[in-house]
């Protein structure tokens, strides 16, 4: 069963550090359910945060599953609880996905503008030099929106787009989504062995 928690007081620490989910309002929260997903299946401790348009989407995208990211994260904590556990650098964990992540959402962690628990999480990463994965979804992009990806860049972010990829041959949708989570996971060191490898170009005899 999923906790829910406003800090850490009375928490046990977990055997090895876990990521932190956030989920922002843009379109793609079946990333994050895919993701918390996998993780739960590497035995990995998850802990979610999600913004108030997140629950908007999030409510719409995966209709009657919308409380299935609660159902899935180890913890959960209130976007507006800013002394959370996650909210610290003493907290150790592996680092922080944001699936999806709204370029609001890019845009505050570029400026260092913490206004909730999820923008305050990323920026604690970012000054940790914990891994910062950013599944920014939008499209077309504008000059700010481009500047906004360009400095969590150079903060040490990285931006990962879930941008299909068709040399795999996928079958289905699940496929195209398994492929783009499996990448992520890939950044930390994770194998959730839904990614086929590419072995090269077969040669000819």
């Amino acid at each position: 069963m999923t906790d829910e928690v406003s800090g850490s007081a009375g928490r046990a620490p977990p055997a090895r550090p876990g990521i932190i989910v956030g989920v922002s309002g843009a379109t793609g929260v079946i990333y994050a359910l895919r993701l918390l997903e996998l993780l739960r299946e590497l035995e990995i401790e998850t802990h979610l945060v999600v913004t108030r348009a997140g629950e908007q989407t999030a409510a719409y995208e995966l209709a009657g599953r919308a409380g299935a990211l609660r159902d899935l994260a180890t913890v959960t904590y209130p976007v507006k609880d800013v002394g959370a556990a996650i909210s610290s650098g003493s907290f150790a964990t592996l680092g922080m996905i944001v699936a999806p992540c709204s370029m609001n959402t890019v845009a505050q962690i570029a400026a260092g503008t913490t206004t909730n628990l999820l923008t305050r999480a990323a920026d604690v990463c970012l000054k940790e030099r914990r891994r910062l994965v950013l599944m920014v979804r939008e499209s077309p992009l504008h000059a700010g929106h481009l500047r906004s990806m360009l400095a969590v860049t150079e903060y040490g972010g990285i931006i990962a787009p879930p941008v299909p990829a068709f040399y795999t041959r996928p079958q289905s949708l699940q496929d195209v989504i398994d492929h783009t989570v499996g990448r992520v996971l890939d950044l930390f060191g994770l194998d959730a062995g839904v990614v086929p490898r590419w072995e090269g170009t077969p040669q000819k005899p």
